[in-house]
């Protein structure tokens, strides 16, 4: 039995990472869409700390790891499991309209649902508090990153793992396979069970519901706050091969393609949703093109399955929450 064995040790790392990694992970219209911040020399995003209209607090921000910024140092506030970071991009848009104390709120927490929007969160380090109970009549700003762990993103992603792995493994082939089995062994998996991969679209539009629900309780708790829904960036490229040296086989070629599908699925359910309920989208997924995991160090927003120091698997580093931060001011100001 031949077998790839630089996919197998590959895939099981992305298998041991991903259900820990907390939380998950496109589209606007031309007022939703951000421009990708400028690239000083170096490749470092640009500060968003450039000059913004005022925007009178207070603000509070809501989401999930995405938001949070696990492991992006300094890690801060209260409850540590929430893996709050005191330079994700709330923090940052909040330095660069002038926040601060009573007018800043984030109390955004690793591995949050919509559910856990409304009620008390446990986490491994404390309790979160019901984000939404931060909102009061008096808020102006609301910023909202959530949504794909209701979608189930990560349970997906490790799904197609768990298939490439097999894939590699399967007697007789190779480590190759053969048809969609080889090219697409995930979105082949989908379609075996008797859905297709409209399964995880159905997900994505029960999670749209919840979604829903949430903006409009933040419209009742705050109903003279602007609300920005913020969108999950590019996790992959929409070459494939851009991505051999970062993932290897671990996820077949086809299968990066079917997530990056299902990912545009996602930040679309987001967008409309958003729309609905008189909320602004923020496209950070446009904002991101070439940022993606298998970018390099100095480029990427998104941490690779063997991440750097002071960043999460799969999740936004220090670069990326900081473009993030750019995103969500040039919608503010626009």
């Amino acid at each position: 039995m031949a077998v790839r064995h630089g996919a197998v040790a590959t895939a099981a790392v992305l298998l041991a990472l991903v259900p820990v990694a907390g939380c998950s992970s496109d589209g606007a219209g031309p007022r939703d869409a951000a421009p990708a911040p400028s690239q000083p020399a170096g490749g470092s995003a640009a500060s968003p700390s450039a000059a913004v209209k005022a925007v009178p607090g207070p603000y509070v921000a809501l989401g999930d790891s995405y938001t949070s910024g696990p492991r992006v140092p300094p890690q801060t506030g209260t409850p540590a499991g929430c893996e709050r970071s005191g330079a994700d991009y709330p923090a940052l848009v909040a330095a660069a309209l002038g926040l601060g104390g009573a007018d800043f709120r984030d109390v955004s927490c690793s591995g949050a649902t919509t559910t856990d929007l409304g009620r008390p969160q446990r986490t491994s380090g404390g309790t979160n508090p019901a984000q939404l109970d931060a909102l009061t009549s008096a808020t102006r700003l609301v910023t909202v990153g959530i949504g794909g762990n209701d979608a189930g993103f990560m349970d997906v992603l490790t799904h197609c793992a768990r298939e490439s792995l097999r894939a590699s493994l399967r007697p007789g082939s190779g480590g190759t396979g053969d048809g969609a089995s080889a090219t697409a062994p995930c979105r082949a998996s989908y379609a075996a069970a008797g859905g297709g991969p409209d399964d995880v679209q159905r997900r994505v539009d029960a999670a749209g519901a919840k979604v829903a629900d949430v903006l409009g309780e933040i419209r009742r708790r705050a109903p003279r706050a602007a609300v920005y829904v913020v969108g999950y960036p590019t996790l992959f490229p929409a070459d494939a091969a851009a991505c051999t040296d970062t993932v290897g086989d671990a996820v077949a070629p086809g299968d990066l393609a079917f997530l990056a599908e299902k990912q545009q699925q996602l930040n679309a359910m987001l967008r409309e949703r958003a729309a609905a309920a008189g909320a602004r989208f923020v496209d950070t997924a446009a904002a991101s093109a070439g940022h993606d995991l298998c970018a390099g160090p100095e480029q990427r927003w998104i941490e690779p399955v063997l991440p750097a120091a002071g960043a999460a698997p799969l999740h936004p580093n220090a670069l990326g929450e900081r473009g993030m931060a750019a995103a969500v001011l040039a919608a503010v100001r626009s």
